[in-house]
């Protein structure tokens, strides 16, 4: 019986992502009453946080905290994940779909000897105790249910999709620390680039403003940018819009870029290319705001508007701001 989750949380210079606080929901649901969910916490002067996984559902968290885990590295923390899980046997690991999460899984995975399901969008148990697995393939045009025979069974999660607990301030979990041996490391990670004031990550994103061809240059995106800060939303855009050099490449959505699944997603000058559409069908809503009324974005949309972008966008940013206001 799938009764034992471990869960892999994630953190980013001492502030847990929310994601984590998602896995613990689902591990919750899938456990019951009677199960137990653990989660393994990794870096550097984290044990603080420990107590957050607890308000979130975790009943144990494993912590390990050495300055040889501040930075994420897939060898050290996969040397130090393989040990604890080995040491514990859970019946099911979750880790995060995010970019380290999807660096992270494969390899631990592959050291364990067991399978991956990757971003995966539902669970549910069958018969024997083995979870139901859901996911998208083919780019989103197809729905999958498997069950893997391996165990743990082990999974990454897509963020935005499982809803987490209520956080139970009252909820206290056992903390227990774990030795540190990452072994000899061939890569070291020595630090992060960050640009000066980056924006909301678009993984965890609730609201996504999106540009593609259809702004004609970069100067499109400062028109986005006013939307989305009204917003409080992250700035998405198309390959087309990435590969003309308008914008980073950390703000492409879709299959050669990064999967979202924002409440509202705003699709602005984006025709809808199917390997685009694979990064964002799955948002809650989606609004397409485009001149071609044959765009494909269309199909998807649940609120399409034909019309001069340059024209819509910055009324749209107005008439917000002032119901917002108010």
């Amino acid at each position: 019986m799938a009764k034992h989750f471990l869960v892999v949380a994630e953190q980013s210079e001492g502030v847990l992502r929310k994601v984590s606080f998602e896995m613990l929901g689902e591990a919750r649901r899938l456990a019951g009453s009677e199960g137990k969910v653990e989660a393994a916490l990794l870096g550097s002067g984290v044990e603080p946080l420990a107590e957050q996984l607890a308000w979130h559902g975790a009943d144990k968290v494993y912590v390990a905290d050495d300055a040889a885990l501040q930075l994420y590295s897939a060898e050290a923390y996969t040397t130090v994940l393989a040990d604890l899980v080995k040491k514990i046997q859970p019946d099911v690991v979750f880790i995060g779909a995010t970019t380290n999460g999807k660096d992270l899984a494969p390899r631990l995975a592959t050291r364990l000897g067991v399978g991956l399901a990757s971003d995966c969008t539902g669970f549910s148990v069958d018969g024997d105790g083995k979870l139901l697995i859901t996911r998208p393939i083919y780019a989103g045009r197809a729905i999958e249910t498997i069950k893997l025979k391996s165990t743990p069974q082990m999974a990454t999660l897509r963020p935005n999709v499982f809803p987490p607990l209520e956080p139970d301030t009252s909820r206290k979990a056992e903390v227990e620390k774990i030795a540190v041996n990452v072994g000899p490391i061939r890569a070291k990670v020595v630090g992060f680039l960050k640009k000066e004031g980056e924006e909301i990550e678009l993984t965890e994103a609730d609201i996504i403003v999106s540009g593609g061809r259809g702004l004609g240059g970069p100067e499109g995106f400062e028109v986005l940018r006013e939307l989305a800060k009204v917003l409080k939303a992250a700035v998405g855009a198309s390959r087309a819009a990435v590969d003309a050099g308008w914008i980073d490449h950390s703000h492409q959505v879709g299959q050669t870029g990064k999967t979202v699944n924002p409440k509202l997603y705003i699709a602005c000058g984006i025709s809808g290319a199917a390997q685009h559409l694979a990064g964002m069908r799955t948002s809650k809503v989606i609004v397409a705001i485009n001149k071609d009324p044959e765009a494909p974005i269309f199909k998807v949309a649940d609120y399409g508007i034909v019309g001069d972008l340059y024209k819509i966008v910055p009324l749209l940013t107005k008439e917000l701001q002032e119901v917002l206001r108010g």
